[in-house]
């Protein structure tokens, strides 16, 4: 098994790219969100799309990414308050 710590010492490793960019591509409508309260709410796909949100991760891995991130950037009470 390789860590992170190891592999950066060899060489550069490549994080993914635009979470938002590659959902926004997805084409989603307010159903795929959750209903249109929830519309917009990326981080809310986890739950409701979470089909979508693996085939962009195993596109950006397809692509040549090291490192995939979660989809959770906006997962903090200023920005989820919206939602209720």
């Amino acid at each position: 098994m390789c860590s992170i710590k190891n592999e950066i010492k060899k060489r550069i490793l490549v994080l993914d790219g635009a979470m938002g960019t590659m959902i926004q591509a997805a084409d989603l409508t307010p159903d795929d969100f959750g209903g249109e309260e929830y519309e917009g709410c990326n981080e809310y796909l986890t739950l409701t799309a979470p089909k979508t949100i693996e085939a962009i991760h195993e596109a950006y891995l397809e692509a040549g990414s090291d490192i995939i991130s979660t989809n959770t950037f906006g997962a903090t009470s200023l920005v989820l308050d919206e939602y209720d």
